[in-house]
């Protein structure tokens, strides 16, 4: 099967890692490879890539991961079908989200770090090695009233400017978002007991139940970020719209 020229302009700056990534992932997200195609095999990625089937195997891994492919054992890999009873959890500024309630917003910064990233960071980005990352801590009010404790963490081999952003009156997510077109995310919903730290943020006792959302955003064969956003647990509801399923 053709797959046509692989090195675009500045892929040689690239590993054959993200190379691969970000080539297959454009060809789906241009419409190029439709749902169901069936993605070529690994033995035939290797000898195109120049590149041995481990490294193709983490990349299909990986975009399995965020959702864009299905790997079927001894099948290959398929570009995922859509799924219509899916929850859709949308990427919301939470200014907007604060607005739409008929409160007044405010957002505070209360630490921005960049350092090298830890265990945990890469973790938390899937990183292989260690690399530049933005720490970056702040409240959401809502009338003056602590709404949303923001968490986030940057990759900067993905968004070099947000080291340069001081993130004083525009936070984080809605810069983000103004800036890099994310092609997939990731989100997981659970519940903490706040600790000393967002009790205090917060406004709220220690112990109190909150609400945690965790959200990978990926774009251009990478996690661009990785936030989570708490909330007091009494405050806020998600809301998921489903669809029924069509019949086979």
């Amino acid at each position: 099967m053709d797959l046509g020229t692989t090195v675009a302009e500045g892929a040689s700056d690239l590993s054959l890692h993200q190379r691969i990534l970000g080539d297959i992932e454009e060809r789906i997200l241009s419409g190029e490879w439709q749902p169901g195609f069936r993605i070529p095999f690994e033995v035939d990625l290797a000898e195109h890539y120049k590149c041995s089937r481990m490294t193709v195997n983490k990349a299909l891994t990986q975009l399995a991961k965020t959702g864009l492919i299905e790997r079927r054992r001894k099948s290959g890999s398929y570009v995922t079908q859509p799924r219509a009873q899916s929850a859709v959890l949308e990427i919301r500024d939470i200014k907007l989200e604060v607005q739409s309630l008929g409160l007044t917003y405010e957002y505070k910064l209360i630490e921005k770090v960049k350092r090298r990233s830890n265990a945990d960071d890469r973790s938390r980005l899937s990183l292989e090695t260690a690399a530049p990352v933005l720490e970056v801590l702040c409240t959401h009010f809502a009338a003056n009233r602590p709404f949303c404790v923001e968490e986030r963490l940057i990759n900067l081999s993905a968004v070099p400017d947000a080291a340069e952003e001081s993130f004083e009156d525009v936070a984080p997510g809605p810069w983000l978002l103004n800036r890099v077109p994310w092609s997939a995310a990731e989100h997981t919903i659970r519940a903490v007991s706040a600790d000393a730290q967002i009790a205090t943020a917060l406004g709220i006792a220690a112990g109190t139940a909150c609400l945690v959302v965790e959200r990978r955003t990926w774009s251009n064969g990478a996690y661009v970020t990785h936030v989570r956003l708490i909330y007091p647990g009494d405050r806020h509801a998600l809301v998921a719209n489903f669809t029924p399923s069509q019949p086979k």
